[in-house]
């Protein structure tokens, strides 16, 4: 937010205007992916973003192929959504907005009730995207593993705000807020 109140998103005015191009720049993952999988198969989901962008079949079909390729999930194309597990479900879901290639990446509690492994495999994935990522979590391991900066929220504010070596290193920042 700027001083006079507006909210800029890759250098565009967040508005009315805008609002179309600014929702193709950020890609959002939901904490839960049974509330993103909504097609009968995996290609149709990760297909759906780039052709509601107006793509054409074949650039569609090489998003598709290289957004499932980067998550480990190639051989899925023809699986439904809901006969996965709860972490190929993620892995989909992130390859849904991977497809449609955002500038900003913004994860809801991405490894909240991953498997130990899943957890693993998805960090990983995470810190490999060479775009912005903007993750809200209360997984402190892998947001130290992640995140250079890192904001501190309460009650809808911003508490604190600075690199992440120094909010992890400030103990009392840390507890008073419960986050260790």
């Amino acid at each position: 937010m700027n001083a006079n109140g507006s909210v800029r998103v890759c250098g565009l005015v967040v508005d009315k205007r805008n609002l179309a191009a600014v929702r193709q720049k950020v890609g959002f993952l939901f904490q839960d992916p049974d509330d993103q999988l909504f097609m009968p198969s995996v290609f149709d989901d990760v297909a759906f973003g780039p052709i509601n962008m107006g793509l054409g079949s074949r650039d569609v079909k090489e998003r598709v192929k290289e957004a499932l390729r980067f998550v480990d999930m190639k051989d899925y194309e023809e699986r439904a959504g809901h006969h996965l597990s709860f972490g190929e479900k993620k892995r989909i879901s992130l390859a849904t907005i991977l497809s449609m290639q955002p500038e900003i990446l913004v994860l809801d509690e991405p490894t909240g009730n991953l498997d130990p492994k899943y957890r693993k495999e998805f960090i990983k994935l995470v810190r490999g995207m060479d775009v912005t990522k903007i993750i809200a979590s209360h997984d402190m391991d892998m947001i130290a593993s992640i995140c250079n900066k890192i904001a501190v929220m309460d009650g809808g504010r911003i508490v604190a705000f600075d690199c992440t070596e120094k909010i992890f290193n400030n103990k009392g920042l840390m507890k008073s807020y419960g986050l260790i």
